[in-house]
C-alpha cells in the first residue's frame, strides 16, 4: 500500500492572489511595501517625490501608473524595476478588462 502523500509546492505569488482573491495591484503592492517599513504615508510620499493624497490614491487604486514612473519608484525603494514596471502594466490591463497576464522579458540593452 502506498502511503505517500503527493505535496505540490506553492509559490508566494499563489499563495497571495488566493488570499486577495485576484493578483496583486501595484496600489496594493506599494501599501504592503510601506506597511513593511513601518512608515507613515507622509513619509513613504516624500521617498517617491509625491504628495501623501497621490500615494494615497495610487494604494486605493484610484490612480494608475505608467511604466516610466514605476522606474522612478522601484529605483527609489531599491527595488525590482521589472516587477514594478509588470505590475503597472497588469492593472492597466486589468481596467480595460482584456483576459491577459503582462509578462515582462528583457529586450536588448537597457535603456
Amino acid at each position: 500500500m502506498n502511503t505517500k502523500i503527493k505535496r505540490r509546492t506553492r509559490d508566494a505569488e499563489e499563495v497571495l492572489n488566493e488570499l486577495l482573491g485576484g493578483p496583486l495591484t501595484f496600489g496594493e503592492m506599494l501599501h504592503s511595501l510601506r506597511l513593511g517599513e513601518e512608515i507613515s504615508q507622509v513619509e513613504y510620499a516624500e521617498k517617491l517625490g509625491i504628495s501623501r493624497s497621490h500615494l494615497c490614491d495610487i494604494e486605493k487604486g484610484r490612480t494608475l501608473v505608467s511604466p516610466q514612473r514605476a522606474v522612478e519608484y522601484a529605483k527609489k525603494l531599491k527595488n525590482s524595476k521589472v516587477l514594478f514596471v509588470q505590475t503597472a502594466l497588469q492593472d492597466q490591463v486589468n481596467q480595460v478588462r482584456v483576459p491577459y497576464i503582462v509578462e515582462l522579458k528583457k529586450f536588448g540593452k537597457a535603456a
